[in-house]
């Protein structure tokens, strides 16, 4: 009695496995092909394959084949203006009509393996402005294939470009740039293929959410053409073209505003004096070395281009105004040194006129003496004549003394006619420093406010 009954326990034991096993089984088919549609409904893909030949496009011979076109931006990821080129990863995304894989075992849309993308008559779509291109493969490849019942194919890829675009930089970093994305047949002419705008395509998924570091995505638009070559014929294009507003904030606070402040750092010469040299000097060449820097690093990051860029234009204007700043204090010192030097000219010519009417008062008393001398020497015998001509000698001298005043003063209008006359010579003539410097600190804010001015309204408007 227990064989039979170990028996019959382990027989239902397996019937209820069995039974679990399989439902499990019918479960994952179910979630695999979708509870709606019955394995025997699927159409045989070795049979709808029969006869298809990959190498021809549909419809050979005849109209050719539209080709709809929808684009999905999922990141824009770099944009070099040292390359003149930006990163785009897209979901490109192709639909056109195949009679060749029509079928009507049910009117579900299958979606198929990507590998079974090898298999079909694919549109040589290439992208026209491409410098690299490649597809992405993890986990699989990031392709898909949908077939619809009367032979229309949606086929999607996920692509990543580096793409060329042409520059503008005269505005730069107040510029706005139009960068495009050119899609276009690379084999068949327009007598094969024709691209147009998926009927769907009317915005752009993803580029209204994209953030980037320097740019903002202002517009964009769809443009078909149709490219007429020599050699080859006829092809279409189609373009989507966006414009880029480049993000101001971060040039004002690393490029503009150290400059201004270099630019006033060197205005503060202006209130040092005039004899710490060292002060004055070391506080010019350091603003301008600095300014130096300044604009040699801001140009590392862009392209070697002909074209003279408004920061360039900002930083030389800036750089013109410090090194002004080291001229305006060897101008004023100059000016200093050269008045200091004519009043020692002065004074060493007034000591020497002065020297020289000593001596030549000198000479005439020595000579009154000599003469008196003789005249005693010879008229010795007569006492009364004698004391007469030295009675009339006497008064001489008070007479010769008389003028001497009045000489004095001749000789300083003198003096001072020839200092005038040596300043009216000279091609500069000499300032106050402290009056330069008080000039300068008045005018160099002024004029640097009204450039400035000029400069923003310029390449703003």
């Amino acid at each position: 009695m227990e064989v039979p009954t170990f028996l019959l326990s382990s027989l239902a034991l397996l019937f209820v496995g069995g039974d679990i096993f399989t439902r499990a089984m019918l479960s994952d088919i179910g979630d695999y092909v979708g509870t709606d549609i019955q394995i025997s409904w699927l159409p045989n893909l070795d049979d709808l394959m029969k006869g298809y030949a990959r190498n021809f496009r549909p419809g050979i011979g005849g109209p050719p084949v539209n080709v709809a076109m929808a684009i999905e931006v999922a990141s824009i990821d770099h944009i070099s203006e040292a390359n003149m080129e930006y990163t785009m990863t897209v979901f490109l995304r192709q639909s056109w009509h195949d009679d060749r894989l029509s079928y009507n075992h049910t009117n579900k849309t299958l979606g198929l393996d990507s590998r079974f993308v090898d298999k079909l008559w694919l549109p040589d779509t290439f992208i026209v402005n491409a410098k690299s291109a490649w597809f992405h493969d993890v986990t699989v490849e990031n392709k898909l294939i949908r077939l619809q019942p009367n032979g229309v194919i949606l086929y999607s890829s996920r692509i990543t470009s580096t793409v060329a675009c042409d520059m503008d930089l005269t505005k730069y970093p107040m510029d706005e740039q139009e960068c495009m994305l050119d899609l276009e047949s690379y084999g068949y002419s327009s007598e094969d293929i024709v691209y147009h705008w998926s009927e769907s395509q009317r915005h752009i998924h993803g580029l209204d959410k994209l953030e980037l570091s320097q740019f903002t995505i202002t517009d964009y638009r769809f443009v078909t053409e149709m490219m007429n070559f020599k050699s080859a014929g006829r092809f279409p294009r189609l373009s989507l073209r966006f414009e880029l507003r480049r993000n101001r904030g971060v040039y004002i606070i690393q490029s503009y505003m150290p400059s201004i402040l270099l630019v006033a750092m060197s205005w503060v010469s202006f209130w040092i004096s005039q004899s710490a040299v060292p002060a004055r000097v070391s506080l010019g060449i350091t603003t301008v070395l600095t300014m130096t820097t300044l604009m040699v690093s801001a140009r590392s990051s862009l392209p070697r281009a002909s074209a003279i860029k408004a920061l360039d234009v900002y930083f030389w204007i800036c750089y013109v105004f410090v090194f002004a700043a080291l001229i305006e204090y060897a101008f004023a010192h100059y000016n200093a040194d050269y008045r200091l030097k004519e009043k020692a000219k002065v004074k060493a010519n007034k000591l020497s006129s002065e020297s020289i009417v000593k001596n030549g008062k000198q000479a005439m008393v020595l000579f009154s003496l000599s003469v008196t001398g003789m005249n005693q020497s010879v008229m010795i015998s007569n006492r009364q004549g004698r004391t007469q001509r030295s009675s009339s000698e006497i008064p001489g001298e008070g007479a010769g003394e008389e003028p001497e005043p009045r000489r004095r003063r001749s000789r300083q209008t003198e003096e001072a006619k020839e200092e005038k006359k040596c300043c009216s010579k000279c091609v500069c003539k000499p300032i106050d420093a402290d009056t330069i410097d008080i000039y300068a600190r008045a005018v160099f804010p002024f004029t640097f406010a009204v450039v400035n001015v000029i400069y923003w309204v310029a390449y703003t408007m």
